[in-house]
């Protein structure tokens, strides 16, 4: 039987899934949606790692890597609103920024 917990980190991680499908042609939303499910999926480690008594220090890597992906995604957004104007974009094609 799964908990209220967990539920509510399976849902949060299937609302930023259908968030990054719907709404890939804006690249903050998309952005937005990657951070959703990151922080969903540290979430989840934190309670499973925390349950069964093992150390941290895995959680506070991987939360450091949330944070540079967050950062270069900020950049990436800067450098395309910068040439284009906008954060409309077709972020499957070739990267055009």
């Amino acid at each position: 039987m799964m908990t209220i917990v967990e539920m509510s980190v399976l849902m949060g991680l299937l609302t930023g899934s259908f968030s990054y499908i719907l709404n890939y042609s804006h690249l903050l939303m998309s952005l937005l949606s990657l951070e959703l499910i990151s922080l969903m999926v540290y979430w989840g480690m934190s309670l499973m790692i925390l349950s069964m008594g093992e150390e941290v220090f895995f959680l506070l890597f991987y939360l450091v890597m949330t944070v540079c992906e967050g950062t270069l995604g900020l950049s990436l957004l800067i450098s395309c609103v910068h040439s284009f104007g906008s954060d409309r974009m077709k972020i499957y094609s070739s990267l055009g920024c």
